[in-house]
């Protein structure tokens, strides 16, 4: 994550003369985790963070599977990190497969247990990337509504989705960006990208947002594929420069780290 998530030469921006070359690194940056599912998992895991927490990050945040799926091994997760590491710890929420009084409820408990940083995202259809996404009867029907509905159970800080490339179901990208701007509005505290493959994608997406009136941090993401086997999962999560061409970007794919988003 750059410090500097403003537009240029807006609010945001950094002067250079505070980051002189060869002064110490203060880049802030912060890790997701995907809640592990096997006891071999839960130690790499714990072991990974024990790695990572040295490097004082901003936060560690913990994925939230598809209709709920993961639902309690995201919240051991969260409140395991938030009680032994000493960074704060977010939990990812999403509005899929769960009624507003469930979701409101899973909110509360992670209120109760200490967490005061989610996530929060509209989250992919059930039947996965590609499908038609429809609201759960009586569920949140996108971000915006969840953010909103999170703001009234306690002040929590909230980190909400964007994309440089336009999400797949937005019309244009200013469709996208009035999403943007009505997930800030609801309350969202910093925008994060999904990730990204050209750093102008992202600085004109971020001066365009400021533009919109978004006036919240916008964080850039990145993420790696380590193995040739997420390939695939890599081809259908990707940004759209790297969808037309997947060849092109796998190699670009191996150099990039992950923040989460």
């Amino acid at each position: 994550m750059s410090p500097d998530t403003g537009p240029l030469g807006g609010p945001f921006s950094v002067s250079t003369a505070e980051f002189p070359a060869r002064a110490p690194q203060r880049l802030k940056v912060s890790f997701e985790f995907s809640p592990p599912r096997t006891e071999a998992a839960e130690r790499t895991l714990w072991e990974t963070v024990t790695r990572l927490a040295p490097l004082q990050p901003t936060f560690f945040s913990v994925t939230y599977g598809a209709g709920g799926s993961t639902r309690q091994r995201t919240h051991e997760t969260v409140a395991r990190l938030k009680k032994e590491t000493g960074v704060d710890a977010a939990a990812h929420l999403t509005c899929v497969g769960a009624t507003q009084g469930e979701i409101d409820e899973i909110a509360r408990a992670y209120w109760n247990a200490g967490i005061r940083h989610v996530v929060a995202l509209r989250g992919d259809p059930p039947s996965g990337m590609g499908g038609k996404y429809s609201p759960h009867p009586g569920g949140y029907a996108n971000a915006a509504e969840l953010i909103a509905g999170l703001k009234k159970i306690g002040p929590f800080q909230i980190s909400a989705a964007c994309y440089p490339e336009k999400h797949p179901d937005s019309a244009d990208a200013k469709a996208d960006l009035d999403n943007l701007k009505r997930k800030v509005d609801a309350g969202a505290d910093r925008c994060i990208t999904q990730f990204f493959f050209d750093a102008d994608d992202f600085l004109r997406f971020r001066d365009s947002a400021a533009a919109a009136g978004v006036n919240a941090p916008i964080v850039p993401g990145s993420c790696r594929s380590r193995t040739s086997r997420a390939s695939p999962r890599w081809r259908d999560y990707a940004a759209p420069r790297c969808r037309r061409g997947w060849p092109a970007c796998s190699t670009a794919s191996r150099r990039t780290s992950r923040r989460g988003a």
